[in-house]
């Protein structure tokens, strides 16, 4: 059999025509395909999305810094966020603590509420600057100030030589709580503090004018460390030795006998 060279060229054209069916469902179920990883990146889009504009994707703000004074730092630190030329005092809440020595175990609940209170002005525009002195480690700085465990003071800061005010308030042990640190904030510092005026001043006062409060501080540490009977044992020494001075009138030079009359003295 005999092919035309016309039936020759009409053979591609037939293929062609047979494919074209199948190509064509082809080609649908592809589009159909990739319909569904075009939507696929649309949702993972939405969802950074709607987590970006929820609530609880906002970054938690963190509590205020509460410093650590010591007797080297203290004054550097709460001087620290004043300006030269500030007029408006940078206000700190300090709170003078202990440990089992000083607080026998009760300063526990006053530091848990005076941390959590560090988280609740954080989120004030207005709020002092924290710090804590511990006045089991620290027993000269509180002795120079005067300050005892458990208790709120409150430094108003102003530029040297500008006076400083400070205030300071008792807490009771048993009962302080977060929301009592805040209610001493939001009220006037004169209605709830005390104003301090005596020679213990850690800025005004004059033992700190004369530079006396460290020494000051040092010497009542130093009573604070001796036992109470080794301090008994050297107050009975030194009355023993006045007594016997008293008695020995002499002063104990050769020459003169113990209870001998004075020269002069009819007895002699």
């Amino acid at each position: 059999m005999r092919f035309s060279s016309t039936a020759i060229l009409a053979l591609p054209l037939l293929a062609a025509a047979a494919e074209s069916p199948f190509e064509q469902y082809k080609a649908k179920f592809q589009n159909f395909i990739s319909s569904f990883g075009a939507a696929a990146p649309a949702a993972d889009q939405a969802q950074p999305a709607a987590a970006a504009s929820s609530p609880k994707s906002k970054a938690k703000v963190g509590p205020k810094k509460i410093e650590n004074l010591t007797l080297e730092n203290w004054k550097d630190t709460v001087y620290a966020p004043v300006k030269p030329d500030a007029t408006t005092p940078e206000e700190w809440y300090i709170l003078v603590s202990g440990g089992n020595k000083t607080c026998y175990g009760h300063c526990t609940k006053l530091d848990a509420a005076f941390k959590e209170s560090a988280v609740k002005f954080a989120t004030q525009s207005k709020s002092p600057h924290l710090a804590r002195l511990d006045c089991e480690d620290q027993q000269v700085l509180c002795n120079s100030w005067g300050a005892s465990a458990g208790s709120l003071w409150v430094f108003e800061m102003l530029p040297t030589p500008a006076p400083i005010d400070v205030y300071w308030k008792p807490l009771n042990l048993s009962t302080v709580s977060t929301q009592t640190i805040l209610d001493l904030q939001a009220k006037p510092v004169k209605e709830n503090f005390r104003f301090v005026e005596s020679y213990f001043h850690p800025f005004d006062g004059i033992l700190a004018q004369y530079n006396l409060a460290v020494p000051i501080g040092y010497i009542l540490y130093g009573f604070n460390v001796i036992p109470s009977w080794a301090f008994m044992l050297i107050v009975s020494f030194l009355s023993r030795s006045v007594m016997n001075r008293q008695m020995d009138p002499a002063g104990g030079r050769p020459g003169a006998p113990r209870g001998a009359a004075p020269p002069g003295d009819a007895r002699s």
